[in-house]
């Protein structure tokens, strides 16, 4: 019993307030604003942003009771969130969520789980490891492929090319580990002229820089082109894609892959946006070849609609994968040290991480391996279709649909620019007309 002499008052209403309550409260919000997503704006109205001021004020000097902040963000936050997970969204590269997804991260978080390690969450480190091996199977990568959950594929890309730098210096015995980049054997990098922009982001924050890549020319529709490419050797990073950004193009991959493979260069694919077109029998012959490589990147959060955020980085290489990740030093924290169970911080840069795997246990077990491959259909089905209609109504589609994107333009820039303005709200919204300052 507690002696309620030292519990402040805050703790006391805390203590006294029904948890059930609160989490039935918030679902019902949640179930409100899912049954209503069709009806919903896309992109929340002017009036509806202006709701945005309820968040904000001074910094609160008592406490709030757990019933008024969700009213406040079951009302204003969920007005002002953008429909993204509704049928009518259709900006950036985004998926939706599928029900499974969704619901399995309402009870993830209720269960708030730290997956960094088996003793932490044998749930979530568990189903980390079903998954590793579903998604490798999926993808046709090789057996033992590593794998894990990351906040995107940003992430997953940075610690891929972590993995391959640290391994390409161990060639020459360099342990880039304990001794960094100072003085380290000069590391090669080559990609596509239009790889993406995380690349050189994460290319940079690794020290290997923007400045020295080799780029490759690649075609119209962003693809590189496998004649161009140089000479490569073992010390040698290849990046490749798989569904180019704007384009969605392919790289050639087994080509370009057998060649990189003969020279011992090691080779990461991108593919974020097209991995999961290996799951299509209609669409996999974009993706031959690449169980050659080395190390991928995928969203889940993409071409599997699992919820935010759901990245996967594989490595093909495990040990190397958790030796750049620092696994081999972490003996001091290491309650599984012994045995076979996987602890998930080994093979990310998080420790303390969300339990991702959850959800994407969740949507791979709702799909399953044909519905996956029949989703990837049907969004390439509607990418044609959106160009065909397009194309009728006088765009220019400017690249055949490889996948699920393309470019359209209309007469020309100006027109272009001004056409895309006409029906948003994001042009009076940068001017200010809805309350929100730049």
């Amino acid at each position: 019993m507690i002696n309620k002499k030292y519990v402040s008052p805050v703790l006391e209403t805390l203590r006294n307030y029904s948890l059930r309550a609160g989490i039935e409260k918030a679902a019902g919000y949640a179930a409100e604003y899912a049954a209503e997503i069709e009806d919903r704006p896309v992109y929340p109205r002017c009036e509806a942003l202006a709701e945005l001021g309820q968040l904000g004020g001074n910094v609160p000097e008592h406490p709030e009771l757990t019933d008024k902040i969700i009213d406040i963000l079951g009302g204003a936050g969920s007005d002002t969130a953008v429909s993204s997970t509704g049928g009518r969204y259709f900006g950036f590269v985004m998926g939706g969520s599928l029900p499974a997804g969704m619901c399995a991260g309402i009870l993830s978080s209720a269960w708030d789980q730290n997956a960094a390690k088996y003793a932490m969450s044998p749930v979530a480190n568990e189903l980390e490891d079903i998954c590793e091996k579903w998604v490798s199977d999926i993808l046709g990568l090789p057996d033992g492929t590593a794998m894990a959950t990351v906040g995107g594929s940003s992430n997953a890309t940075l610690i891929a090319i972590t993995a391959a730098r640290d391994a390409l210096l161990a060639r020459k015995n360099y342990d880039a580990g304990r001794n960094g980049l100072f003085g380290a054997p000069e590391i090669r990098v080559v990609t596509g002229a239009a790889a993406h922009p995380s690349v050189y982001r994460a290319l940079s924050v690794i020290g290997l820089g923007g400045g020295r890549i080799e780029e490759v020319p690649c075609g119209p529709d962003g693809s590189m082109q496998a004649d161009a490419l140089p000479e490569l050797d073992d010390m040698t990073l290849l990046i490749l894609q798989a569904g180019a950004l704007h384009t969605g193009a392919f790289d050639e991959i087994r080509p370009i892959c057998e060649k990189a493979c003969r020279a011992g260069a090691w080779i990461h694919i991108d593919g974020a946006i097209g991995l999961w077109a290996a799951a299509s029998e209609n669409l996999k012959h974009l993706t031959d070849g690449l169980e050659l490589a080395d190390s991928w990147a995928a969203d889940a959060h993409k071409g599997l609609n699992a919820p935010y955020d759901n990245g996967i980085v594989l490595c093909r290489d495990r040990g190397a994968l958790k030796k750049a990740m620092g696994g081999a030093d972490l003996s001091g924290i290491d309650a599984s040290a012994g045995t076979s169970r996987r602890d998930n911080m080994d093979y990310t840069f998080e420790m303390s991480r969300r339990a991702r795997s959850v959800e994407l246990w969740a949507v791979i077990k709702s799909l399953g391996r044909g519905g996956i491959g029949q989703m990837q259909d049907e969004l390439h089905a509607k990418a044609v279709y959106f160009a065909r209609r397009l194309a009728d109504a006088g765009f220019e589609i400017m690249n055949d649909v490889t996948f699920i994107q393309f470019g359209a333009h209309w007469k020309d820039d100006s027109a272009t620019e001004k056409n895309t303005q006409r029906r948003t709200g994001f042009r009076r919204l940068l001017d200010g007309r809805c309350g929100i300052q730049r």
